[in-house]
């Protein structure tokens, strides 16, 4: 398979499993929110695990993942809140912003340099980020900036982006030291063990952890008249699709490239915002989410 379809999948995989936790799971606490994105993918990703062929790893492979492991947990925590406290079409298009950090990190870990078409999409990125609170500039040239600075998900998930943009390369470097599919299974697998772990040790030591409301728990939902478990299985149907395809694009190409393309998440994601959510100024915010996928278009193509 081609990286770039590949990387479209994963997008497209990325803003549907979204828009299903957003609509399904969004009065959890962000806690709860990660355990079940963490968990849902598991059915899928463990038969998969028994049956392939197992590589040989080797110390920097497990030093990777125990490096990654924490900081994916913090990203998803933050990740979950935003798109509790956020527009869908508001928070997730400053994940555009990961490409702009893999520039540097992707250099540090992997020695991937970027030529001035790749500086050019990051002011595009910029500018698009701009854009998503263009309304603001009634009040002054500096009031969309003010804004970004005002809405907590766009913060959040700026540093989500700061984030993926380290852990997209160390993973890319222990795929490098394994193998694609064996280590989106692993990895994944990984993550719905710990993560759930972690929280509830958090939780326990904290006495209250995402308690704010006694049905913000996983295993408590809020009584909706729908059952939340075919909402768990497609979100588990999503991620699965979107870690394989993530995991073997990324082995075939640059990292801050695959990244790049996977960032047209943002245009699929600001479509459910209006069609599902119906959030307003869709065409203000579609406007800049499309800003920002023309840099990372551009980084793309300066590869």
């Amino acid at each position: 398979m081609n990286w770039f379809p590949a990387a479209i999948l994963t997008a497209l995989a990325t803003a549907t499993g979204d828009t299903i936790l957003k609509a399904r799971f969004s009065h959890l606490s962000p806690g709860s929110m990660a355990i079940v994105k963490s968990t849902a993918p598991m059915p899928f990703l463990l038969p998969l695990l028994l049956v392939i062929s197992w590589p040989e790893t080797d110390l920097v492979f497990w030093q990777t993942v125990g490096f990654l492991v924490p900081f994916e947990i913090l990203a998803l925590l933050l990740y979950m809140q935003a798109l509790r406290v956020s527009p869908l079409s508001l928070s997730i298009p400053f994940l555009a912003f990961t490409p702009v950090f893999i520039v540097l990190t992707g250099w540090l870990v992997l020695d991937e340099k970027v030529t001035i078409a790749g500086l050019l999409g990051i002011l595009c990125i910029v500018t698009g980020a701009y854009v998503l609170h263009i309304k603001g500039s009634r009040k002054g040239l500096f009031e969309p900036i003010k804004a970004i600075a005002k809405e907590q998900g766009s913060r959040l998930m700026l540093a989500v982006a700061g984030i993926y943009g380290l852990t997209s390369v160390l993973g890319k470097k222990a795929i490098q030291h394994s193998d694609p599919i064996f280590f989106a299974c692993f990895y994944f697998m990984l993550l719905g063990i710990v993560t759930p772990l972690s929280l509830g040790a958090l939780s326990w030591i904290t006495n209250g952890f995402g308690s704010q409301n006694k049905q913000s728990t996983l295993w408590s939902f809020k009584k909706t008249g729908r059952n939340p478990w075919g909402a768990w299985w497609a979100i588990g149907l999503a991620q699965t699709i979107m870690v394989l395809s993530h995991m073997w694009a990324i082995h075939l190409v640059t990292a801050a490239y695959m990244i790049a393309v996977k960032r047209t998440s943002l245009i699929f994601s600001v479509i459910y915002g209006k069609l599902i959510f119906k959030e307003k100024e869709i065409t203000q915010r579609l406007a800049g989410a499309s800003l920002m996928v023309l840099g990372v278009g551009l980084i793309v193509l300066a590869g």
